[in-house]
């Protein structure tokens, strides 16, 4: 049964929804005024207060709180307000409504906020914190498009206010919301990533692609038809499912399987707001409690990263949510007569109902709205559209219930409220039961450089408007792990393949470089695009010198402008220069070092690295950071800084050698990085915890004594003097057997990953098979017998 109790025995800080706004505006109202966010949410707010039925100033002096959803210029580091913005959104608004509240909010990015952020404060309410909460939110991206196309510079509105006072702003909170992989690969816009989800759910519900685009149009056609009906819809068009399936001029591809009209509509000028407050505040007002609606049950869960999910098709934590919602309701889905699916694509729906069991027919309809690709999809803030609805209907039909099911992310966080105007007790559950069986679920692990067989799992392909495509593929290794890969521009059969009934399931074949992972049908094709290169070195190089002197290769980075920072160029030089060293069985040493007297390598060179220093190749920052095997000695020449990634690559070598003067330090968390490039892992090996912990948390610098103190380096030269240091230490390595060194070398490497030491120690004596059998060991053990240099050979 569901939980009731008399209203005249409610706790006094039960929190009740008394008010509820929404304003719009469109631009081709008649009375469009082309209104900034702060002024569009005061509508909204000032529409909620008149909803209370009570004189608004006495409403208004008793709210405490203001909370403003986040908008999608604030949504993330990279956004920006052309127009300008208030400095304070919640004040802003409070200012015009004649408030001062103690507490002002700015919530976090996502679809989930509004939903989320109501839940918390009735919380808030209840444990006595606050009194009364207004939480809104507004987006004007209609306007500003509009703005910044039609008019110029000068003429344009200035939407930039300072407010000041108290903000608590919560940030972004969008961390595992987008990878590196995905940002690499340009898997960056919620269409393209749902639109891989959406042809991986293709293919396990084994539908045809037409009859699939045929399901989408059925499933968004009603939503059309609420929309029409919705006076603060962005799109009031009824559209019939073959429209919205059917390709048009209108209703272009913008992401197979998504035409145009199957995707959110952000271009909308829209507000919304909800004010919960206690009981008693509500009393006090003489709020009429005809106007009371309570919050039943309410669920927050989180999808694991894109990535991780152990099914592409399925977000699990969304229909968990909706069923623990009911569940603290204690109501079964039935009982719900009013529902809102939060529906910016396809299977944001399906991906709910399924699992539910709820036709995509339903008699109660999947919107209250009309959706987000027809009613809009006002940024972070559409739930708050979808909870004004709720409210209305509610009221409108008395003990019914409504359910409001909101989504953030790519399916990543589901925000679930349950309400009806029948009197409860507040519900304190977190769903902290429920996350903690999500979070159980298997991870599936990923590959940052894939090579070799592999078959799909999802995939999209998107027209550009100059005919171009971009085909964008997730796929599986044989070894199970997962890898985002795009498609040659030329690479037809890959396309072909990719537009056949159902890709999802072929085989493929992939291969890394450092612009990303590359997909082909088969091996075949991936050599007629890469025909394979013996590694070789050129006579020149743009960024790199190369001497190569008998036995030895001495290698310069060449950008002493730049402090020998590295840049993409100087990267692949430097990673083919390498893969040569170790091919070219007459070079037995190497000597690393930097053009210049001032540095070695000041890293990565920010100002010419392009997505934030993701066009790495796959055996690292200058093809040695990540290399996995080294068989042949690299020794570091240290001329001067070697910071961030060039400290990295004096640490990946297998010698260092420090001028006087020169300086180690890993100031990443200085610039808001870290040192990735196994800085994190090497640093704490060479030196210790201790210092390690001290260099990477603070950017501290260790000078050459101090490197060399903590193991850090193993000789240090006058200054000017290092390479000469460096040659003497190349001339004694060359000294010894070039195949003890590269046995020794590799007899190191496989004891490191054994943590018994006795075990180690049995697993080096493996490099003494290989000694017997080496024409140098003999010539070592002759030419020591004869009193005589030896003459060795490599062999």
């Amino acid at each position: 049964m569901p939980r009731s109790v008399s209203i005249h025995a409610l706790d006094p800080n039960t929190p009740v929804i008394v008010g509820v706004g929404q304003s719009s505006e469109r631009l081709t109202d008649d009375d469009y005024r082309g209104l900034c966010e702060s002024d569009l949410a005061s509508r909204a707010v000032e529409a909620a207060l008149a909803d209370t039925g009570v004189v608004a100033p006495a409403v208004a002096a008793e709210i405490d709180t203001v909370v403003a959803v986040r908008t999608f210029e604030q949504s993330t580091p990279m956004s920006s307000s052309p127009l300008g913005r208030p400095d304070n959104m919640p004040r802003a608004v409070a200012k015009r409504i004649g408030m001062d509240p103690e507490h002002a909010v700015l919530g976090v990015t996502g679809g989930q906020s509004p939903q989320s952020l109501l839940t918390e404060f009735a919380g808030e309410i209840v444990a006595g914190r606050r009194s009364a909460a207004m939480i809104f939110g507004a987006e004007v991206m209609s306007t500003v498009r509009h703005l910044m196309s039609t008019t110029t510079e000068r003429d344009r509105p200035d939407f930039t206010e300072q407010v000041g006072g108290q903000l608590e702003d919560r940030g972004f909170a969008i961390a595992g919301l987008t990878t590196h992989q995905e940002a690499k690969h340009g898997l960056l816009s919620p269409v393209a990533q749902y639109a891989v989800l959406e042809n991986a759910r293709r293919h396990r519900v084994g539908l045809p692609r037409g009859r699939y685009t045929e399901t989408m149009g059925e499933l968004f056609a009603p939503m059309s038809e609420v929309a029409a009906a919705n006076p603060h819809a962005a799109a009031p068009t009824v559209r019939s499912a073959s429209e919205l399936a059917t390709v048009s001029e209108a209703n272009r591809v913008v992401a197979d399987p998504f035409t145009r009209f199957m995707v959110a509509r952000d271009q909308v000028n829209q507000a919304a707001a909800t004010l919960v407050m206690s009981v008693r505040v509500a009393r006090q007002l003489g709020i009429d409690p005809s106007q009371w609606v309570f919050l039943h049950g309410h669920a927050d869960t989180r999808e694991r990263p894109l990535m991780q999910r152990p099914d592409l098709s399925r977000g699990p934590a969304a229909a968990a949510a909706v069923q623990h919602a009911l569940a603290v309701a204690q109501i079964g889905l039935d009982d719900v007569a009013h529902l809102d699916i939060y529906s910016c694509f396809p299977i944001a729906v399906s991906n709910v109902i399924d699992p539910l069991g709820i036709d995509a027919d339903d008699p109660r309809g999947l919107t209250l709205t009309g959706g987000l690709p027809f009613f809009g999809g006002p940024g972070n803030n559409y739930s708050m559209h979808a909870i004004a609805e709720a409210v209305d209907r509610c009221r409108g039909e008395r003990d019914s219930f409504a359910l409001v099911a909101a989504n953030g992310g790519i399916l990543s966080k589901t925000s679930v409220g349950i309400y009806s105007t029948r009197p409860t007790a507040w519900s304190p559950d977190d769903s902290s039961g429920v996350q903690e069986v999500l979070d159980a679920a298997p991870r599936v692990q990923t590959s940052d450089y894939a090579d070799g067989p592999a078959t799909i799992e999802g995939f999209t392909v998107m027209p550009g408007r100059d005919g171009s495509r971009t085909g964008i593929v997730i796929g599986r290794l044989d070894s199970g792990r997962r890898f985002i890969a795009t498609v040659a521009t030329d690479d037809e059969s890959m396309f072909e393949l990719l537009a056949t009934d159902d890709p999802v399931g072929a085989d493929i074949y992939v291969r890394s470089s450092a612009k990303g992972n590359r997909v082909f049908t088969d091996r075949a094709s991936m050599l007629r695009h890469h025909p394979p290169v013996a590694p070789t070195f050129r006579s020149s190089y743009e960024h790199v010198e190369v001497r190569r002197d008998g036995h030895l290769l001495e290698v310069t980075i060449n950008r002493p402008e730049a402090r020998n920072a590295l840049h993409p160029a100087a990267n692949a030089e430097l990673d083919e220069i390498f893969d040569a060293y170790f091919a070219d069985a007459d070079l037995w040493v190497a000597i690393l070092t930097g053009a210049g007297d001032k540095a070695f390598s000041a890293g990565n060179d920010l100002a010419q690295t392009t997505g934030a220093g993701l066009e790495i190749p796959g055996n690292g920052f200058a093809g040695l950071t990540s290399r996995r095997s080294m068989p042949k000695p690299v020794i570091a020449a240290v001329n001067g800084f070697a910071l961030g990634g060039g400290c990295e690559i004096a640490m990946a070598c297998h010698i260092v050698v420090a001028d006087e003067r020169a300086t180690f330090g890993l100031p990443e968390v200085r610039v808001g990085l870290a040192a990735l490039a196994g800085g994190l892992v090497r640093l704490p090996a060479a030196v210790g915890g201790a210092l390690a912990r001290d260099m990477i948390l603070t950017g501290r610098r260790l000078d050459a004594a101090e490197a060399l103190a903590a193991g850090l380096i193993s000789r240090i030269a006058p200054p000017g003097e290092v390479m000469d240091l460096a040659r003497t230490v190349a001339a004694e390595v060359l000294a010894a057997s070039p195949t003890s060194v590269r046995e020794s070398l590799r007899a190191m490497d496989t004891a490191a990953a054994i943590p018994d030491e006795i075990e180690a120690i049995e697993a080096t004596s493996a490099a003494m098979d290989s000694l017997l059998v080496s024409q140098d060991t003999i010539e070592g053990i002759t030419a020591f017998v004869a009193k005589r240099p030896p003459r060795w050979t490599g062999r």
